[in-house]
């Protein structure tokens, strides 16, 4: 029934669809093997892509040849670019998306991706033979090969769903769990643990009183994610905020006794950094109030998603609670919060490629790694799928520096220091950020995938005629030289200095009060010198000028730093030998087997001074 793949994708999540249609786009024959053919790229929770540092991740994807940012543009129903009023290094785009929209674009392009297949059933094991993945079983019982293997399985692995006091297998709501692939890899040497997550009631819109929240509109300006020309919605459709209170927090606290995170009955550990509401009225009890955000879940449903509402009590205590929040009244709700809680398998137990160490040819993507998000997923699902590709023509993988990208940090960080919590990206975790923005994305990593094959040609024409202008339009701003009379009365509108004799067009830019936009407004000789290029074009000129010192100041950091990044460490080196070494620091570097002395000098519990006793040993 089945030929042999040269890759096969477990899982249909954001890691999944990412992994096939990276592997399959460079031209390896894949299969993409899900339960359900019908949940293809779900948004299992927050019906949103992008946020704080996670739409760099997706601006990053997209200009590497990935399918995330074009999905997002094509079922966005609003578009916010958050941390405007900061510099360029932290602006963030972020969508609210058509949680059904989403899916079917996913899938239609999937579907019009050329050498891959889908086949609809549980995969319980996996076929391996002398320490090498050679394909999978089916819970039908189908024997499939394949030359690479990328686990995606999220919240799958033995999943249990918790709502209050009743619990059952599931890894979403109304979902069976995945089982036999957790048993099996821990038979062969593997470490497996427990994380848990969670998700807030969906309600029924029609029920709310938007008169007593405030209303979040969109930009006016849609930014979009993908760099290629992907149609932008022309209208949005409003979010909405409103706050607990004092009464809701005692109501939630009423089923404290009933609840399965306080009861210990779960395990795992959940997202610290996006808490259940019982978590947060519990950890900052001094808090009177926590802001909720009423996020619609598409432009034809009137389903709503409570951003910041997430829980597992009982249901009859959810729907209590929302009563006393202001404009909910007389809410009805469609489905409870609830929690999951599922394996995952500590990512320090991966190369930077994120094929395992202890067998080959078989890669981890996405929440089985310990990350939370649908980015996270879809940057590692991505990875994971062009160096499946790559191990199956036996090519060099492709690994990302943490100076090339923030997909580079995540990895990073997970092979690295691993992670007993879900993992969760912020611009604070890249120490390179001014280098590492949403606007250059294209201009770091387009070039990079399209020598690889992925990136297409009409992507790198655009990176190339970008570069082109942007120059020219630094050369315009170099010349140009504006006269007193010219741009003095401007200065005034601004509370600006005025200036007492000409300056270049460059100089008037570095001052923090003028944008570029703006100035080409204000002096019309400018404006036409601008007129022939684009937004994007300007707005990069624009921050490489007004922010070069500090560019140059990274670049030379990254410089500075590189030479640990190239010495590398042997793969089978003895660490043991080495007595000066403590005890702590001898543990985790034979466990984790760093590839080079960066990535040593990034463990945690190895200090500067252990780092410097392993460049002596190896007589560097």
């Amino acid at each position: 029934m089945f030929s042999e793949y040269d890759v096969i994708v477990v899982g249909a999540g954001h890691a999944g669809c990412e992994a096939a249609a990276a592997a399959a786009n460079l031209g390896s024959r894949t299969l993409l093997v899900t339960m359900n053919m019908q949940t293809i790229a779900q948004m299992s929770c927050n019906p949103a892509m992008g946020g704080i540092a996670k739409g760099q991740i997706v601006r990053e994807i997209d200009a590497m040849g990935g399918y995330s940012g074009i999905v997002t543009d094509l079922s966005t129903i609003q578009f916010r670019m958050l941390n405007r009023s900061k510099g360029p290094a932290m602006w963030s785009p972020r969508a609210q998306n058509d949680r059904m929209l989403f899916h079917l674009k996913w899938r239609e392009m999937l579907e019009n991706t050329k050498n891959l297949d889908f086949y609809q059933d549980m995969v319980k094991g996996l076929l391996i033979k002398e320490n090498r993945c050679l394909g999978v079983v089916t819970g039908l019982g189908h024997e499939i090969r394949a030359k690479a293997v990328v686990l995606t399985n999220g919240t799958f692995l033995n999943g249990i769903v918790h709502i209050g006091e009743k619990n059952f297998g599931g890894g979403r709501m109304a979902e069976k769990a995945a089982t036999g692939i957790t048993e099996q890899l821990v038979s062969l040497g593997f470490e497996s643990d427990r994380l848990k997550t969670g998700t807030p009631p969906r309600i029924d819109g029609r029920s709310l009183d938007y008169s007593k929240m405030e209303e979040q509109p969109g930009d006016e300006e849609v930014v979009g994610f993908s760099f290629t020309d992907t149609t932008k919605p022309k209208e949005q459709r409003s979010c909405w905020i409103s706050y607990t209170n004092q009464k809701v927090h005692d109501i939630l606290k009423t089923g404290f006794d009933r609840s399965p995170m306080f009861a210990g009955r779960i395990d795992g550990v959940g997202p610290r950094y996006c808490p259940s509401i019982e978590d947060k009225i519990n950890r900052f009890a001094e808090r009177e109030r926590h802001q909720l955000f009423v996020e619609p879940e598409g432009w034809s449903t009137v389903e709503i998603y409570i951003n910041g509402f997430s829980t597992s009590l009982p249901e009859e205590v959810q729907y209590e609670a929302l009563r006393s929040i202001p404009g909910f009244e007389n809410v009805k709700m469609f489905r409870p919060g609830y929690a999951i809680e599922y394996d995952y398998f500590p990512p320090t137990q991966l190369d930077y490629s994120l094929e395992t160490k202890l067998i080959s040819n078989l890669f981890f993507a996405g929440q089985i790694n310990g990350t939370t998000g649908y980015e996270e997923a879809a940057c590692q699902g991505l990875i994971a799928g062009i160096n499946a590709h790559q191990k199956t023509k036996e090519d060099t993988p492709l690994i990302l520096k943490r100076s090339d990208a923030y997909i580079g940090v995540l990895i990073d960080d997970l092979i690295s220091k691993g992670t007993q919590e879900p993992y969760r990206m912020f611009t604070s975790r890249a120490e390179f950020r001014t280098l590492l923005r949403q606007d250059n994305a294209d201009l770091r990593l387009t070039d990079l995938s399209y020598k690889m094959g992925l990136a297409s040609q009409q992507r790198m024409d655009n990176v190339t005629a970008k570069k082109k202008d942007v120059a020219a339009i630094k050369t315009i701003l170099k010349d140009l030289s504006i006269e007193p009379a010219e741009i003095n009365h401007w200065f005034t509108e601004l509370n600006s200095s005025p200036i007492n004799e000409k300056q270049k067009a460059q100089k008037i830019l570095l001052r923090p009060d003028v944008e570029l936009k703006d100035f080409a407004e204000a002096v019309p000789k400018l404006k036409i010198a601008l007129a022939a290029f684009s937004k994007e074009s300007i707005e990069q000129a624009s921050i490489q000028i007004k922010y070069d010192v500090y560019i140059e100041r990274e670049k030379e950091l990254v410089q500075r730093m590189s030479h640990l990044e190239e010495l590398e460490i042997p793969e089978k080196f003895d660490y043991k030998k080495i007595s000066s070494l403590g005890n702590e620091a001898r543990e985790k570097l034979t466990r984790i087997k760093p590839r080079t002395l960066g990535q040593a000098s990034r463990i945690s519990g190895i200090n500067p001074s252990d780092v410097q006793i392993l460049m002596v040993y190896m007589g560097r």
